[in-house]
């Protein structure tokens, strides 16, 4: 009978160090708001930030509250810090919500892009181009969250009133109210007329008519003169994001590495979002 309560006493204290060793080996994980991951063991939490320590290491680092987004906890536990600022940080607006908290959260919308072209507003066409291309490459790394289609943002907005002219009257959290969303992506695209390049050249035929004593009889020729320019063009595209609480949690800007002839912003565009806190890989 004893060398069964020892048998069973060293199961149960062999399945706990094991318990133990497996939970350890998950590490806690804080997603900040500039989308930047951190991986080890948070030792402490205080009323201003997080003590952290990077798996592997022994320093310990703080970490303020208001760079963080979430933290997800080696126990599974998922802990938002963006949504919980202190009411005497948060704005205070005169409209009422249209939605619940519980209806935003997790929900996604893209405002048309503001497009400016040599510092002066640019064709509409392309600022909504922008929005329904943000949409596509958002919506390919978005696990978890819900993104607004371009038309019912858009329809939603002109129905309540809110055009590009009057947006600028509107808070953020008034837009997610109005829209029923958690995030609001505002970006811009800015284009400028950089160098030309430029090519000439000419190309001439000479035609010789001989006789049948290989003499010369007529001589007669032609030639084309001909010259290109092609316009190159400097682009960035600024990416604002900002939460129902007016919470501003990314805002950066990307210029193209390269000059180029169409206008093209799908590079910075590309570049923002990959690095922006909503982005999943």
């Amino acid at each position: 009978m004893k060398k069964l309560l020892l048998i069973i006493a060293i199961a149960i204290c062999s399945f706990g160090t094991q318990a133990q060793t497996k939970t350890a080996a998950v590490p806690d994980v804080i997603l900040k708001t500039n989308g930047e991951e951190l991986k080890g063991k948070i030792t402490k939490i205080n009323d201003d930030g997080v003590s952290f320590v990077y798996t592997g290491e022994t320093l310990e680092y703080a970490i303020k509250k208001s760079d963080i987004l979430k933290i997800t906890h080696s126990s599974g536990r998922v802990e938002l810090f963006s949504q919980t600022l202190p009411a005497q940080d948060r704005q205070k607006d005169a409209v009422s919500m249209t939605a619940t908290p519980a209806d935003h959260h997790n929900k996604i919308a893209v405002l048309p892009f503001t497009f400016l072209m040599d510092n002066q507003p640019g064709a509409e066409q392309v600022g909504l181009k922008a929005q329904e291309d943000a949409i596509g490459m958002l919506s390919k790394h978005s696990d978890g969250y819900t993104i607004l289609d371009a038309r019912t943002t858009n329809a939603t907005l002109v129905q309540a009133g809110v055009t590009r002219d009057k947006m600028i009257g509107y808070t953020m959290k008034n837009l997610c109210d109005i829209l029923g969303v958690e995030y609001i992506i505002d970006g811009s695209v800015i284009q400028a007329k950089g160098y030309q390049t430029s090519t000439s050249g000419a190309n001439g035929n000479t035609k010789v008519k001989r006789d049948d004593g290989d003499k010369i009889k007529d001589v007669s020729s032609s030639s084309t003169v001909y010259s290109n320019a092609v316009q190159r063009y400097d682009v960035s595209v600024s990416l604002h994001i900002y939460m129902d609480n007016n919470a501003s949690i990314y805002n950066e800007s990307h210029k193209a590495f390269l000059s180029n002839t169409d206008g093209s912003y799908s590079g910075p565009l590309e570049y923002l979002l990959k690095r922006c806190p909503l982005y999943r890989k």
